[in-house]
């Protein structure tokens, strides 16, 4: 039950319920992965039961996939799609004009090919992602299994050049096992601490065999909504330069708030 929600899920719920405000009968709406986005799926799912709302989901992970058929939203591929009018997604960070790092939850690679075929992206968020400049959080980028460990080596012997605070890396572990993402492949996480020029590091991460994608997402992000845990949220949409405030009341709704999985 709401009530029961901790502040950090009260803030998520509120930008996910709001920003399923921009969600309109017919659309194709790409559905992000991790804790915020499944908020969102929720609040759609009550939106397709309850209102009757018609949308095709293209999800980003398997695990939204998953989730979104058992809200009851009508899942599509993105080549069924061909085009999205709109994605949601979260965010582990984003700054002030809206450049992101993504790929904490493993999925930045579908998460990055949905964004980019969509018409607009709306990021939802805690008040706690936004920062002044990236990098404190880890960067994810995702490398093919076959010579991990010379990517690795490539990666960090390349960030000496770039204007970062940190050049170490691990793999990203599941248990004893290297985490594997819907694609197959593995995730190096990158502690930077700090990155002066993303739109830089991003270019040339992905000019290096053996990287895929990296978690930069520089130039795609549209509005952010952000949560408050005390039912406040703010929008603010880089393209009209615009920021508005708004509050939201806590509904208790059993359907949205019991055995959310992520």
């Amino acid at each position: 039950m709401s009530g029961e929600l901790s502040p950090i899920d009260k803030a998520k719920f509120v930008a996910a319920r709001r920003a399923a405000d921009f969600v309109e009968d017919g659309m194709r709406v790409g559905l992000g992965t991790g804790s915020t986005a499944a908020w969102l799926v929720r609040c759609l799912g009550e939106m397709v039961r309850e209102e009757g709302l018609r949308i095709k989901g293209v999800p980003t992970s398997t695990r939204t996939a998953e989730l979104a058929r058992d809200v009851g939203i009508d899942v599509i591929s993105l080549d069924e799609a061909k085009w999205l009018d709109l994605t949601i997604d979260g965010a582990d960070e984003f700054d002030g004009d809206l450049n992101l790092i993504k790929g904490g939850g493993g999925a930045l690679l579908q998460e990055k090919i949905v964004a980019t075929a969509s018409d607009q992206m709306i990021v939802i968020a805690d008040a706690g992602k936004e920062v002044e400049t990236l990098g404190a959080f880890p960067l994810p980028i995702e490398v093919i299994p076959f010579g991990w460990q010379t990517t690795q080596a490539l990666v960090e012997e390349t960030l000496i050049s770039m204007d970062v605070l940190g050049r170490s890396s691990t793999l990203r572990m599941n248990n004893d096992r290297p985490f594997m993402t819907d694609e197959g492949n593995h995730i190096l996480d990158l502690h930077l601490k700090r990155i002066g020029n993303p739109r830089q590091l991003a270019l040339v991460l992905n000019q290096m065999p053996g990287v895929v994608e990296n978690g930069l997402f520089i130039d795609i992000c549209d509005i952010v909504i952000v949560g408050f845990g005390d039912g406040r949220v703010e929008l603010r949409d880089i393209n009209k330069g615009t920021v508005e405030h708004d509050r939201l009341d806590f509904v208790e709704t059993d359907n949205l708030f019991t055995d959310l999985g992520d």
